[in-house]
């Protein structure tokens, strides 16, 4: 029920404190309207707040602000995994306030009667950024008295989120003493802290907040304790050896998919952990396995939501990011920056719309987009054609009568679950900044369950199109019916699901960044960047600038922001000075420095240490050294060739999975009676449990592992409480 009582145009942002991380789709005309979309991120700094805000699209002016969700840091975790109704606030400058101040106040009262109170503001730390820019912050100290106000001002520092003023105020204050005694003392008083910033008090004036109206949201937040990594010993060893486990249903990997409620839950960081160590193709083998023998019919295999096909489509959303950007972004653009009328339902088409055009502008898209996926399987990830080569010769084995389902196993993930989901939600896939406006989206759709239909192997071939649901796609489609494009897919699913190496892709992945030199704000300019297998480019037009060989990157790093005052910096060391860029939010220079570091991860000449800020004014700005060749004064974070997920921490996966076993010890627990229960492996089950619907192949082997697990979750139950009774005794009044 949101304002303005009319019919609207609406779109929701998600924001860390102010800064824009998501956006989702405008939905028009609607003033209840329903977004139904689901955003994953990791968070890469610190923060205060997650806030939403609702807008009111404008064509013409600029967006207009309905209301906002704000929900602080230590709130999140009371809301998480459930849906919850928030009221909207009012937004407004004096509710758009983040940051810390670091203030050092004095008492010095002396013999008379007036004391004096030192005050020093010495910095400020995370302000927010104005339009997406740094501000010009003063600040004021103020003294507020029975008598009279004093109000004191610092000096204005230009272009920062982090001003350093360094400043000292003194201020008269009177005391009223009540003794009739003279009392001669001298009480000093010195505080030094860190303070967060809070919104001005907004004196008599009240703000209506219940006729905003409401927003729904389902959160989801974990934070993890992660301890040093010998604590995870065990627990790592007994997931690695996941894939060696007979049967598969007894291994401590399947185990923690069956005690999750949401597999998700499980499969996201069992499948990072095992990728990080190399174990994941093993493992999807097994697991695979055990699927397809509940697959009675071919033409249905992997088409579930088993553990297999969930670890398959989180490789592939984690391997395959940069291979998506590098095959469908710069068709992707196309269609949205310069899209044509493709609509050809009949109900739907709008008045002027002429339904041949139409469809000779969808066929124009199909063959663009679908012939960028069959020429792109020399860039598909060798993981990915790892796990496809398994994939198609575990359907062979399964049912070795049918000739076509060694392809439908593959074309069953990378083109329903791949190709077709990314160019159906382009922005979920960091294809685009934002989601499409209605008509793109159509378009993108319709685009969609073509190349749905394309990939599914033998779908053309054996003249499937009266299954078609809508009767214009089955019309659509006869015009599709030719040789070349059996053979096509045909061909492009053997180069994928075949291990022969391939030669580094040249194709692009493009992304909007700034700057490049170390001279001075008035030198950062806007540029496309260009990353491939064998260059990084940045370009004003088509031609390059400037290009830097992949094997000559010596290393990729955060800048610190007081370089140049600005956010989201990150520098490419390689044999000339650095290359200094800015990227739009933090979520996006994560990527780049990951896509970077991906590419130059088996570079020989890597360097160990870097310097974290700007040689400036004759001296590196971090270590004050005056040598521009000097050794770097910090070490890098990632200083050794690493594996292909280069942001991988393997320590905080297992510490998840960790938490994970321990919110679901009950469950373990019953299915470990289970399983030491004659009555389930020997007989009949009693009565309907919570094990009821556990896998139980082998009730000794999963017996063992379930044994194995309690034992090694108490032992890190123990090593977690030593950890927060050591810091709780440690932890000063007043510290962060």
């Amino acid at each position: 029920h949101l304002v303005p009582n009319k019919m609207r145009d609406f779109f929701c942002t998600i924001n860390l404190d102010q800064e824009e991380v998501f956006r989702t789709q405008v939905v028009e005309k609607s003033l209840s309207p329903y977004f139904g979309e689901e955003f994953y991120f990791e968070i890469p700094r610190t923060f205060q707040w997650l806030s939403f805000y609702i807008y009111d699209k404008s064509v013409l002016q600029k967006d207009l602000r309905i209301g906002k969700v704000s929900i602080k840091k230590e709130d999140l975790c009371s809301y998480t995994g459930k849906e919850n109704w928030f009221m909207l606030q009012p937004v407004d400058s004096n509710s758009e306030v983040q940051g810390k101040v670091h203030l050092e106040l004095k008492l010095n009262e002396l013999i008379t009667d007036n004391g004096s109170v030192c005050q020093q503001l010495v910095e400020c730390h995370g302000l927010p950024l104005i339009n997406g820019q740094n501000c010009d912050p003063y600040a004021t100290v103020s003294l507020v008295g029975p008598s009279r106000n004093d109000q004191k001002k610092t000096k204005v520092k230009k272009k920062t989120s982090n001003p350093q003023f360094n400043e000292t105020f003194y201020f008269e204050v009177t005391f009223v003493w009540y003794s009739a005694c003279l009392f001669y003392a001298t009480l000093q008083i010195f505080l030094s802290n860190l303070y967060l910033l809070q919104p001005r008090e907004n004196g008599n004036k009240s703000s209506k907040t219940d006729d905003l109206g409401s927003l729904r949201l389902n959160i989801c937040y974990t934070e993890d304790c992660v301890l040093p990594s010998e604590y995870y010993t065990s627990l790592r060893n007994l997931l690695l050896k996941s894939s060696d486990v007979q049967p598969i249903s007894a291994s401590a990997a399947y185990i923690l998919s069956e005690v999750c409620r949401d597999k998700y839950d499980a499969v996201l960081p069992l499948v990072r952990l095992l990728l990080h160590h190399h174990k994941l193709v093993p493992f999807v083998a097994a697991v695979a396995e055990l699927d397809l023998k509940d697959t009675q019919e071919a033409n249905t295999i992997f088409r579930g939501n088993s553990l297999a096909t969930r670890c398959v489509d989180e490789m592939m959303k984690i391997v395959g990011k940069h291979y998506l950007k590098v095959t469908l972004k710069p068709v992707i653009d196309e269609i949205c920056e310069s899209p044509k009328p493709c609509e050809i339902d009949p109900i739907k088409l709008r008045e002027g719309d002429n339904v041949e055009i139409n469809m000779e502008n969808l066929r124009y898209y199909v063959d663009k987009v679908f012939r960028e996926i069959v020429r792109s399987s020399i860039s598909c990830p060798t993981l990915m054609c790892d796990v496809f080569y398994s994939l198609r010769h575990l359907a062979a084995k399964r049912f070795p009568n049918d000739p076509h389902v060694q392809y439908s196993a593959v074309s069953s993930f990378v083109f329903l679950r791949f190709f077709a989901v990314a160019v159906v939600s382009p922005h979920t896939f960091h294809l685009r900044p934002h989601h499409p406006d209605a008509q793109t989206c159509r378009t993108l759709t319709l685009i969609s369950k073509a190349i749905q239909t394309l990939g599914s192997w033998g779908s053309l071939t054996k003249s499937k199109l009266s299954s078609f649901k809508e009767t214009f796609m089955c019309e659509f489609f006869k015009t599709f019916q030719e040789e070349k494009f059996t053979e096509s897919v045909k061909k492009f699913l053997d180069d994928v699901s075949s291990t022969e190496s391939k030669e580094p892709s040249g194709l692009k992945m493009y992304k909007r960044a700034q700057g490049r030199t170390r001279i001075g704000k008035k030198n950062f300019k806007k540029r496309w960047f260009c990353l491939t297998s064998r260059e990084f480019t940045y370009h004003k037009q088509q031609e390059p600038i400037f290009t830097i060989p992949i094997k000559n990157i010596l290393a990729v790093e955060k800048l610190d922001e007081s370089s140049f005052n600005k956010k989201n910096m990150f520098q490419v060391l390689h044999g000339e000075k650095p290359l200094y860029i800015q990227a739009n939010n933090c979520v996006e220079a994560s990527e780049w420095i990951e896509a970077l570091c991906r590419v130059t991860r088996c570079n020989q000449k890597r360097l160990s240490f870097y310097h974290p800020s700007a040689f400036l004014n004759g001296n590196w700005l971090c270590c004050k050294a005056t040598i521009e060749n000097t050794m770097g004064c910090a070490r890098c974070t990632a200083d050794v060739p690493a594996d292909t997920q280069i942001e991988i921490d393997g320590d905080r996966e297992t510490e998840r999975i960790y938490s994970l076993f321990t919110i679901n010890m009950f469950k373990l627990q019953k299915l470990e009676e289970a399983c030491g229960s004659i009555a389930v492996y020997q007989g009949p089950r009693k009565e309907p449990d919570d094990y009821s619907n556990f896998t139980i192949e082998d009730s000794v082997a999963t017996f063992h592992t379930l044994k194995q697990i309690i034992d090694i979750v108490e032992k890190l139950n123990e090593s977690h409480e030593k950890y927060q009774k050591k810091r709780s005794s440690s932890a000063k009044y007043g510290s962060e």
